[in-house]
């Protein structure tokens, strides 16, 4: 196996004075650095923003890396882009790496969108006939053409992005190196850059996403690495890396709140446990988009009460987006004892993504009441394989939108004169 990026023991230390971070990464931070007024000496302390990280990404994989803000993600790839050096450990790059790191970074504002064009591709090693050869192509997935001569610094934050990332996926890089560029942009242009690193994975090269949309680095990604307070957390594919982010992460597909020693609900109901079943009833994680996915709760009736106690489960998207909330409609009065609520959510019905699920209890009478709600206690990952037995991809390589994508009935006949 030929590997495009090795890291060994990586490290990133930032010295703060005063309760900021003093990085001194440029020029201008040390000169201005030299006029500041010295008042009493500041102890220094030290602050890692990445610490001890080792892994090897393969020519070809396309891998998302996630973890909460301040998790050392931005800082990651900075290092690999080589805009900042390591503190310690090595980094090893095979090939040339095209990175798009944030608003702002890697065009002159003085130039035009035209220059800036053979600008960045003169710093990737391009000659002039090779960036030319690209040209048209870049343009036109940037959608500026009608601002080419414009100095970019008259560019609104889209139209920027727009040509940031065309440029840098465009001129054939070895390595892209993405960071939050779904962020910036409408849907379609989201769509776009998706597809974009989508079909470059495809050819062989390797891609680094960085991103909050855990939809889309399941959907792009083969590998995923999560960081936390500098280090990495967890590695491996996508849908275990994400649900370890959700903190779902369960092997089994089952959480017994009773064994974790947490006591959830009240005097008169108590959630038992929580499990995620696929088609074959199995505890599972990951569910085919096609196959029906199965909720269950177990909970318990402490006393005799003439409540109605009605179960309903909450599906979210990463995020908190509301996906639907679903209860039996109907439920008798239920002696004290130990029950099994479930719920069965047909295939070809949730879109691909991670969802959450929230279990609650409520009852009806003089007056409503939430006798518990575990927001978020299960999570699992609904994967489209987009082979050909899904029969509704029809080529299309992207994520579509939305929280359901539902295979509905249709006919398609010549219209009647």
């Amino acid at each position: 196996m030929t590997y495009a990026i090795q890291v060994d023991n990586l490290g990133k230390r930032y010295m703060i004075k005063g309760g900021h971070k003093r990085r001194p990464d440029t020029l201008r931070d040390e000169i201005m650095g030299l006029f500041k007024k010295k008042g009493p000496k500041e102890t220094a302390r030290e602050f890692w923003a990445l610490r001890e990280l080792g892994f090897e990404i393969a020519e070809g994989d396309k891998v998302g890396i996630i973890g909460k803000n301040g998790a050392g993600k931005s800082t990651l790839l900075k290092l690999l882009s080589r805009v900042s050096e390591p503190t310690t450990g090595q980094i090893r790059v095979r090939g040339r790496v095209s990175s798009l790191l944030e608003v702002g970074t890697g065009f002159h504002p003085e130039l035009s969108g035209r220059e800036n064009i053979f600008l960045n591709g003169v710093v990737l090693g391009m000659t002039r006939t090779e960036v030319r050869r690209k040209f048209d192509e870049i343009v036109e997935f940037a959608g500026v053409a009608d601002f080419l001569d414009t100095q970019v610094k008259h560019y609104s934050s889209g139209m920027y992005m727009r040509l940031a990332f065309s440029v840098a996926a465009h001129l054939d890089p070895d390595i892209l190196i993405v960071d939050e560029v779904l962020a910036v942009g409408d849907a379609e242009f989201q769509k776009k850059c998706l597809g974009k690193m989508q079909e470059i994975g495809s050819g062989g090269r390797t891609v680094l996403f960085v991103s909050h949309s855990m939809q889309s680095v399941t959907s792009l990604c083969n590998k995923c690495i999560l960081l936390e307070k500098g280090r990495v957390k967890r590695q491996g594919s996508p849908s275990e890396v994400v649900l370890e982010y959700f903190g779902g992460g369960h092997s089994a597909g089952r959480v017994d709140f009773g064994s974790h020693g947490r006591h959830i609900g009240d005097a008169g109901v108590e959630l038992m446990y929580g499990e995620v079943l696929d088609h074959e009833h199995h505890p599972a994680v990951e569910i085919d988009i096609r196959k029906a996915v199965q909720i269950r709760m177990g909970f318990r009736i402490k006393t005799r009460s003439t409540k109605q106690y009605v179960p309903n489960f909450h599906f979210t998207l990463p995020g908190g987006t509301y996906a639907f909330v679903s209860s039996p409609q109907t439920v008798g009065a239920l002696p004290p004892g130990d029950y099994e609520a479930c719920c069965m959510v047909p295939g070809d019905l949730l879109n691909e993504g991670t969802y959450s699920v929230g279990l609650a209890i409520s009852s009806f009478g003089s007056a409503s009441e939430v006798h518990f709600f575990e927001q978020g206690a299960l999570s699992f990952n609904v994967r489209d394989s987009m082979d050909d037995s899904v029969g509704r991809s029809h080529g299309y390589g992207n994520i579509m939108p939305g929280a359901v994508r539902p295979l509905l009935p249709w006919t398609v006949t010549e219209a009647r004169s």
